[in-house]
């Protein structure tokens, strides 16, 4: 337990979680295209960033946008898409 324990904190300490990107969405007031998503993390968070979720770990962005979408995690708009914060899991 303590090595898996142990190995959470390594990931953590290295990767970004999802709920930071929802949050940049909310943050931006902006709507994106899976395109513009995509470009947006890689620009903030760095084109080599790995992330994860809850359930996953080591998620390029494209993955982990293609992750979020299956979760149902984006509100479509007239431009493509966004989020909301009851999209972000409380835990």
């Amino acid at each position: 337990m303590l090595y898996y324990c142990t190995l959470l904190q390594e990931i953590s300490m290295s990767s970004i979680h999802g709920h930071e990107v929802l949050n940049m969405m909310i943050d931006s007031g902006e709507s994106f295209s899976t395109a513009s998503l995509i470009a947006a993390i890689e620009q903030r968070f760095g084109a080599d960033a790995r992330f994860h979720t809850c359930s996953q770990q080591d998620l390029t962005a494209a993955q982990l946008v293609d992750f979020l979408a299956s979760r149902g995690k984006f509100i479509p708009s007239d431009n493509g898409f966004n989020t909301h914060s009851s999209k972000i899991c409380q835990h």
